[in-house]
């Protein structure tokens, strides 16, 4: 009797592992394993814990969900399977035996999603006049929550406080304030989100930034003599992009003019203005003006081009304009021709008076 019962007792089946808990991304597939021992006449079966819904029994797939599969190995190692997982798998599933007292194990389901970035409030491509306040925002979704981080692609600086690194290359949060944007703001910002399932994501948010032409030139006051060739340069900025010309004295130089030859050199909204001038003579002298304009105003530099051959008398003393900053030896050599016209005067003068006499 005592070794018919210890046979008995050996053939009640027995859980040998745990069940283990899953992490699955979506899509995916989800497989639980449950190990019995001695498994006899007895049989195997899952649910669904939090729905109290029986999934399979031994072989036999009792839902209707045409995701779940079941199958085993000898009887001993048992697979659910649920195949393309959905956030709605998410839960409690139990591998069951139908002994008297039923055993159970019980693991969890965790579905995982990637991130993705919501096409709305996501802002899209923004355009601000210089001087504006701008803010971007990123929406992002995913399980679990992802964290958002704003970068310029370029790799600059961004111009703001809440710097994630310590490059200030980046920022952390949905939204990032520009206040009071400027040309330097302009390009493309990337919001990427990330929540520690692959892959990340990221999205391009162009801001362009408006802003009326200015003109910067090195030198407005160029000195050459009849017969060189003389380069004169200017340096515009403007947004949106400019019309760039050139004058001589008040007249618009044409891209034909065998004279001069006009070249154009563009970086985003920066733009280089080359004149080449390429035989100084009577007809070359004179004031020059490089012109930008664009739909938010226009702007011009003025350099003046004089002769360095010692043919002052054809300049008047009076021509130049003192509110630049003129060169040193144009006002010195201007200084000596006016002091020699008035010696010249005044001994003409001397002689008309003694021959009077």
């Amino acid at each position: 009797m005592i070794q018919i019962q210890t046979r008995f007792r050996e053939e009640v089946p027995r859980f040998e592992d745990s069940l283990n808990n899953l992490t699955v991304s979506l899509g995916r597939e989800a497989v639980f394993t449950c190990v019995v021992n001695d498994l006899g006449s007895y049989r195997v079966a899952w649910l669904r814990v939090d729905t109290q819904t029986i999934l399979t029994i031994a072989t036999h797939v009792i839902t209707k969900n045409h995701r779940i599969a079941v199958n085993h190995s000898d009887r001993r190692v048992w697979f659910l399977h649920i195949h393309d997982v959905r956030q709605s798998d998410r839960g409690w599933y139990m591998c069951q035996l139908n002994t008297d007292p039923m055993k159970s194990q019980t693991a969890y389901l965790d579905v995982v999603v990637p991130p993705d970035i919501l096409d709305y409030p996501t802002s899209s491509d923004q355009v601000a006049r210089e001087g504006a306040n701008v803010s971007l925002r990123c929406a992002a979704h995913g399980v679990p929550t992802p964290t958002v981080v704003w970068r310029k692609e370029a790799g600059d600086i961004l111009p703001a406080s809440n710097f994630t690194d310590t490059q200030n290359t980046s920022v952390s949060g949905s939204v990032v304030h520009l206040v009071k944007v400027s040309r330097l703001h302009m390009g493309a910002y990337l919001c990427i989100a990330s929540n520690g399932v692959p892959p990340s994501v990221s999205k391009r948010v162009m801001l362009v930034v408006h802003f009326p032409p200015i003109m910067t030139i090195q030198n407005q006051l160029v000195g050459a003599m009849e017969g060189d060739t003389v380069f004169l340069d200017c340096h515009s900025e403007a947004y949106p992009k400019s019309i760039n010309y050139w004058t001589i004295n008040d007249q618009i130089i044409s891209q034909t003019d065998k004279r001069f030859e006009i070249t154009a050199t563009e970086r985003g909204y920066e733009v280089d203005m080359k004149l080449k001038i390429k035989k100084v003579g009577r007809s070359t002298f004179g004031t020059y003006s490089c012109i930008s304009k664009n739909s938010l105003g226009d702007t011009d530099g003025t350099i003046k081009l004089y002769s360095l051959s010692g043919k002052f008398e054809e300049m008047q003393y009076n021509e130049v304009d003192f509110e630049e900053t003129p060169d040193v030896s144009e006002l010195e050599a201007l200084k000596r021709s006016m002091a020699v016209r008035n010696t010249f005067h005044n001994i003409i003068l001397l002689i008309a008076v003694l021959a009077i006499s």
